[in-house]
């Protein structure tokens, strides 16, 4: 092996032979498409199977995918389009029933009719394909055919990707289920998810027709469950004959097969690997000449068979790097191109991937629901797959769906009121706490009273007052609230006033002390960052600063401990003489509550430091201490950060642990963010990030959960809300830019199930009209938007 590293910056154009090492269909198709668009190259696709051996029995594309390879190549898609077998409808069966939805557009075909169909074009148009030939030296084998560009398409146990792995630096995540992958002659007229509980767990079938006559079969159940029934052991009959008897039901009489005989044992039980990879380009020397070796299909990225992507990333890599060379430029240009553009875009489908993944793996904790919303999660898990999308494909069913949910009268999910002990919510949006900097010695001044005001007069059921310090010395910056004076109450007092007098809107208070991350500048000045002048010492669980320019905290003291408790309790006295209707403790991001809790930031040798439960043992006593004095009849919350996004921090099985110790403690809801615990942390962000970790703590700890973390419109609110992954939906950014957020977003739902104020309501019909009007210009795209977003199954 022998990396350069001075390339050959030579014209694409001077492309004159290409060697696809791998002839499943990402090689194929990029094979006969650049066949196709330049006869003269000299393309060969070297595979060591034989031209009808396959694995794997069926394999599903969207009707977008198809379009994709109609534009491609018109005679390829029409082969393959005469041989699919298409479907619409998904039905799920669980716990005794059955749900049947429509509109989801899925096509099938048989794995190895697919293959043929790519090599019978392959050499219509002239391609050289050389099967029985294992390529173990990719080098030896370019030389051999005197390649100028070589695409490992390889396969999912690429070895040239392992051979090259310094560069390519691959990441290969294990998931956490075993599944097998079988074939039956019972046919399905829907895509059929089918899920079984046995005395050891659930275990749940994928499966769809793909010929006439057959159907893949898919057995997938967590490796616990697998083996706690001794899967492991069995060889293959046995294991057949146990899944053939556990879906009896839905087998009709026939048998499952297995097309994997030569594998012993349970081999053929295995766990998805998700596959990532850093660079998709490598340079090698071949005969003193720098031949790029590019990978492509599962070789670069996998994404689990869950959404089927697998299939169709392939034929998209090849479609792009295909267009890619069409655009001319040099060889070096043209890949660079292709790796950053199909890296996005494979990055966007693994984020979704690993979304249904964990659904999958984690059925247990959707299993507490009634089928009709089991099987709402169940369509919506990737969150690539919306409500408005649903309603696209199937108006009665998610018509019907929203009446059970609302339990009489069909409404949005986000406009569905909510009582949480005696306090009655008119809908699910709340807007989030924000610091807006614009107090006065901790005094909230107007622009907060303008700020709430105008947001509670903007349709959210709540408005949430940013997190007030219950000391001096616990506001984050000289500029932000306090409640620990009666100057401080009054004013707290004259915003809940308005809010209760002029608006239907109920108001919350959040209560936190910076701890590590207080006495900082004003958030236009720089985040986090310390003050130029006039610092106050701060606090923290232990002596550790925030960041290198931040200030050493002291460890708090057992003394000190107890005056903030107390503190707290007063702090929540005055909340309640002010009239706050809600009553939240901020735990989360890296303040003193929150800086207990995470074992990045809490070294305590004392009781208050160690594992999960005694590192949330001060935090808890703080929350008790207010509960006590807190109306009884009153929600509280608590903020938490649910994933540290850091080595060594907490992570989602963590805040499971948290969220159930308060709940424990009294809490009602717990407000699910992650992360700024500390500078380290990266987070994976994305439309609504957040938002699994608020799924799985409501529904393995049984709390009511507030979703948070760019939720931008009431399209997402809605799935959250109906898919059971929060109770409501804290709205930040999008309340900043549009205090009448909640307003505007059921006016484009042209839903009248929402509270206006009586100073909008000349102007409410005049806005719904023109609304109206758009959405009646914007119809002739929505089945390009529908297409847009339909989701790959296998």
């Amino acid at each position: 092996m022998n990396s350069l590293t001075t390339p050959r910056l030579a014209p694409a154009s001077d492309l004159q032979r290409i060697l696809c090492i791998g002839g499943g269909p990402a090689g194929l198709y990029f094979a006969l498409l650049m066949k196709a668009r330049n006869p003269a190259l000299q393309i060969t696709v070297v595979e060591r199977n034989r031209p009808f051996d396959t694995f794997g029995w069926g394999v599903v594309l969207s009707d977008q995918t198809l379009g994709n390879l109609r534009a491609a190549d018109g005679p390829t898609a029409a082969l393959i389009g005469n041989e699919f077998h298409h479907w619409d409808d998904i039905q799920v069966f669980f716990k005794g029933r059955q749900v049947r939805s429509g509109g989801h557009g899925f096509c099938g075909i048989g794995r190895k009719r697919l293959l043929n169909i790519l090599q019978e074009r392959c050499l219509e148009l002239g391609v050289e394909l050389v099967f029985e030939t294992d390529a173990t030296d990719d080098q030896a084998i370019a030389a051999q055919y005197k390649a100028d560009l070589v695409i490992a398409s390889d396969g999912l146990n690429s070895r040239i990707r392992q051979r090259y792995a310094d560069v390519y630096k691959p990441d290969v995540d294990l998931r956490n289920c075993r599944f097998v992958w079988l074939g039956t002659h019972q046919t399905f007229d829907a895509f059929t998810f089918a899920f079984e509980e046995t005395e050891h767990g659930w275990f749940q079938a994928h499966a769809y027709q793909f010929d006439d006559k057959t159907s893949t079969f898919i057995v997938e159940t967590p490796e616990a469950v697998w083996k706690a029934h001794g899967l492991d052991q069995m060889e293959q009959p046995e294991a057949v004959a146990f899944c053939e008897k556990l879906f009896a039901k839905y087998l009709g009489g026939h048998a499952l097969i297995s097309n994997a005989t030569h594998l012993r044992g349970s081999a053929n039980w295995i766990r998805f690997p998700r596959v990532v990879c850093e660079r998709w380009t490598h340079r090698i020397d071949v005969d003193g000449r720098s031949v790029p070796v590019v990978l492509m299909g599962d070789a670069a990225h996998t994404a689990h068979f869950s959404i089927g992507s697998g299939t169709k990333l392939a034929l998209e890599d090849a479609i792009d790097l295909a267009n890619e060379f069409e655009q001319g430029g040099t060889l070096d240009h043209v890949l660079e191109g292709y790796e950053a553009r199909r890296s996005v875009e494979v990055l966007k489908i693994q984020n979704a991937a690993r979304n249904s993944t964990e659904w999958f793996e984690n059925v247990p904790r959707y299993t507490g629901m009634e089928i009709e919303q089991f099987a709402y999660s169940l369509l919506t898990r990737s969150q690539r797959i919306s409500h408005e999308n649903l309603r696209v494909r199937d108006t009665q069913w998610l018509g019907g769906y929203e009446q059970w949910l609302a339990g009489g009268k069909a409404m949005a999910p986000m406009l569905m009121p909510l009582k949480v002990r005696s306090l009655e919510l008119k809908n699910r949006i709340v807007v989030s706490p924000m610091a807006t900097y614009s107090a006065v010695d901790g005094v909230p001044q107007d622009f907060l009273l303008v700020h709430l005001g105008a947001r509670a007069l903007g349709g959210a059921a709540m408005v949430c007052v940013e997190m007030t310090s219950p000391t001096p010395e616990g506001r984050i910056t000289p500029a932000c609230t306090g409640l620990y004076n009666d100057t401080q109450q009054a004013a707290f007092k004259r915003i809940v006033d308005f809010v209760h007098t002029q608006s239907s809107a109920k108001i919350a208070i959040q209560l936190g002390h910076s701890g590590p991350k207080g006495s900082t500048r004003v958030g236009w000045e720089g985040t986090d960052e310390p003050l130029a002048s006039g610092n106050w010492p701060v606090l923290g669980a232990s002596a550790l600063p925030y960041g290198e320019q931040n200030q050493l905290p002291a460890a708090i003291t057992r003394a000190e401990m107890d005056t903030l408790r107390d503190q707290f309790v007063d702090s929540t006295r005055r909340a309640v003489e002010c009239g706050f209707d809600w009553l939240e403790l901020h735990c989360a991001h890296g303040y003193l509550l929150s800086a207990f809790i995470s074992p990045l930031t809490n070294q305590r040798t004392d009781a208050y430091g160690g594992g999960i439960e005694a590192r949330c043992r001060y935090p808890l006593e703080v929350f008790r201490a207010m509960r006590a004095v807190w109306p009884a009849d009153q929600p509280m919350s608590v903020r938490i950060s649910a994933h540290d996004w850091a080595p060594g921090g907490n992570t989602d099985a963590d805040a499971v642990v948290v969220a159930r110790l308060f709940k424990e403690a009294g809490a009602d809801f717990i407000d699910v963010s992650s992360g700024q615990t500390t500078r380290d942390a990266k987070p994976v962000y994305g439309r609504m990030y957040q938002t699994p970790f608020a799924d799985r703590i409501r529904n393995e700890v049984g709390i009511s959960t507030i979703a948070v973390g760019a939720i931008t419109d009431a399209d997402q609110a809605n799935s959250i809300i109906a898919a059971g992954r929060a109770d409501l939906c804290a709205v930040a950014r999008p309340h900043l830019a549009d205090p009448a957020w909640t307003l505007h977003e059921a006016a484009k739902l042209q839903s009248r199930d929402v509270d206006w104020p009586k100073q909008y309501l000349s102007g409410r019909d005049q806005m719904y009209r023109e609304i109206a009007k758009q959405q009646q210009i914007a119809a002739a795209t929505a089945a390009a938007g529908r297409a847009a977003d339909t989701e790959e199954t296998h």
